[in-house]
Formats: C-alpha cells, sequence, structure tokens
C-alpha cells in the first residue's frame, strides 16, 4: 500500500511572508493548495499577483475566494481607499492599515477548505517577530484558533508558522536557502501602495522588507546561521 499523500494549504495573499511560505511547502509537502482572499482590500492587484505565481509553481489548487463581508465590518487603511496609509498610531495603540478579525476568518476559512481537500497542515506567513503591531498575528492566537478549528471540526488540523520567531533578514535568509531569493524579491506584492517588486520605498511595509533585504544582504552568512538555528 503506498503511503497518503502529506497535503498542506497555503493562506497567500501574493505577498513576501506568504509567497515564501509557499515556497517552502512546495518543498515539504507532496501536495500543495492555496488560499487567496478577495475581502475588497486597497489593491485588487494583489490577487492577480497571487495568481501569477500560483500558476508559475504548479500548484495543486489555487482558490480564490471571496470574503467582501469582511470588508463591510473592517474599516481600515486596507479597506478603504479614501483612508491614507499613516506611520503613525491609532489612539489604540494599532496602526491604521490593521484589519479586525482579518486572520480570525481567514484561518478558519483555511482549516475548512483543509477538511474538505484532506489536508493535515494550514500553513500561515504571520510573525511576531517583524510583526506590524496586528494582534492576530501572535503565535499565542494562532495556537488558540487552531485548537478552536480542531476541537469544532473533529479533525486534527495543525497550523504552521515558519516565520513566526523569524526577523525580515532571516525570512529573505529562508527564501534565498530555497533558492528563490530573487523570485520573491522580484515577483511579490508586499506595498501598501500596490506597487509590485521592491515596491515604493516610502510605506511601512516596504521600509520594514528594505531593511530586512539590506542586514541579509550585508551579512548573509551570519543570518543563515541564525536561521538554521532557528529551524532546527
Amino acid at each position: 500500500m503506498s503511503e497518503a499523500k502529506r497535503k498542506a494549504v497555503v493562506v497567500f495573499s501574493g505577498g513576501q511572508d506568504s509567497t515564501t511560505c509557499l515556497l517552502y511547502a512546495v518543498q515539504q509537502y507532496d501536495e500543495v493548495h492555496a488560499i487567496t482572499f478577495d475581502y475588497g482590500q486597497r489593491h485588487v492587484l494583489e490577487i492577480e499577483v497571487a495568481k501569477k505565481i500560483a500558476d508559475d509553481l504548479k500548484l495543486a489548487a489555487h482558490k480564490v475566494l471571496d470574503v467582501g463581508l469582511l470588508n463591510e465590518l473592517a474599516i481600515s487603511a486596507l479597506t478603504r481607499d479614501a483612508i491614507p496609509v499613516s506611520n503613525e498610531l491609532q489612539e489604540n495603540g494599532l496602526p491604521n492599515t490593521f484589519v479586525p478579525g482579518r486572520n480570525i476568518l481567514f484561518l478558519t476559512l483555511a482549516a475548512i477548505y483543509a477538511y474538505q481537500v484532506g489536508a493535515e497542515t494550514v500553513i500561515t506567513g504571520v510573525c511576531e517577530t517583524d510583526f506590524s503591531g496586528y494582534p492576530d498575528c501572535r503565535d499565542e492566537f494562532v495556537k488558540a484558533l487552531n485548537k478552536a478549528c480542531v476541537l469544532g471540526m473533529e479533525r486534527d488540523i495543525e497550523f504552521k508558522t515558519p516565520l513566526m520567531w523569524l526577523n525580515k533578514a532571516q525570512t529573505w535568509a529562508l527564501a534565498d536557502k530555497i533558492g528563490r531569493l530573487d523570485y520573491v524579491r522580484n515577483h511579490t506584492l508586499t506595498c501598501y501602495n500596490g506597487v509590485v517588486g521592491d515596491g515604493c520605498g516610502e510605506c511601512p511595509s516596504c521600509k520594514l522588507r528594505a531593511k530586512g533585504l539590506e542586514e541579509y544582504l550585508a551579512n548573509p552568512e551570519t543570518i543563515q546561521d541564525e536561521l538554521a538555528s532557528k529551524l532546527s
């Protein structure tokens, strides 16, 4: 009897982090599905970028799911073009790019999709080390929601977060370790202003990304060693 295929579902936005996770998953699993969410985000180009990357990688499937209800409920600079992205924190201490409930919804739906396709793993690129102050990117949150989904569906689906304890330089190191640093750099969309690749260079996301890349390129061997210790 042949062994069952190891399957994973990757929450995929077409950005640096989720693309790195997708490339990582392709190396680790026999069958990889990507799920992208259309929630009326600031740049519809994000979805087109995700489709192009999914096609390039010849995944088992790439599902684009309409979750426009999130846009109706969550007012944020990422769901309203009229709200400019700000470098300043709001009164609640969160950036105005925070979309309330986004990862609660995304991970829950990804778990349902994993149930349907028989995948044992859901992979997401959230990160607590270099995160932007979003409470739904914390390890504690992911573990709590994972437990709730397992209880609610009576299925052992594991949420994995390969980037959780990596800073941006180490995330670039992972892309390089996989042999796809240039691909991630040139084909992903992380920029809040919708510029593919190195981005606009001015928004908070671009600055974080550029700083990490600069740090990695300046000292790749040391950062690869740091990465190896965190992945071990």
